[in-house]
């Protein structure tokens, strides 16, 4: 497998709609195998990348003939933002192929109580955000804040991080991170 399946691979997830979590699920492989896979990290298996091609529908054949749409498109309504996970955390992306783009925008949402998981996330590049309404708790590595409304971060993201609302409100943030990981 070459270059091409990574980018292939991302492209038509997103042309779908599906986040790497989402994908994973559909074609019963670990969460972090189409990470992996997309960021060139590992090869996919024919078999590997049939279950997820399968997943979304499509024939190998597909696969490999898929064009995304060239266009750009510059502005986007509240309606036209892709929710990439719902539930307790819900995340909202700018744009639907990310695919030729260096920056991922999210409009993040935490219910009260709601938490990015026990386990430090910890990944390639740089992010940050500014916090709309409600508070977030932050930590990055040995420092933790209560963030409210106008405040930010930025951090590199190799450093592990944990975000959580201990707030009885939701919290509304825009993020941005590089490269567009999530």
């Amino acid at each position: 497998m070459s270059d091409d399946v990574k980018s292939r691979l991302r492209a038509v997830r997103l042309h779908f709609g599906l986040s790497q979590r989402a994908l994973a699920k559909r074609a019963g492989v670990p969460s972090s195998s189409v990470s992996l896979i997309e960021g060139g990290k590992v090869s996919p298996s024919v078999g590997s990348l049939k279950r997820l091609v399968d997943a979304m529908g499509m024939s190998l054949a597909e696969f490999f003939s898929f064009e995304a749409p060239q266009h750009d498109q510059i502005f986007f309504r509240a309606d036209e933002l892709l929710p990439i996970a719902q539930g307790a955390v819900s995340y909202r992306q700018v744009g639907h192929d990310l695919s030729r783009s260096l920056l991922q925008i999210l409009c993040e949402t935490y219910q009260p109580g709601a938490d990015s998981g026990r386990v430090r996330l910890s990944h390639e590049g740089e992010e940050g955000g500014v916090v709309i309404s409600g508070q977030l708790e932050v930590t990055v590595g040995e420092e933790k804040r209560l963030l409210g409304p106008g405040d930010a971060y930025l951090f590199r993201s190799e450093v592990p991080h944990r975000f959580r609302n201990i707030a009885e409100a939701p919290c509304v943030l825009i993020t941005a991170c590089t490269p567009p990981t999530f």
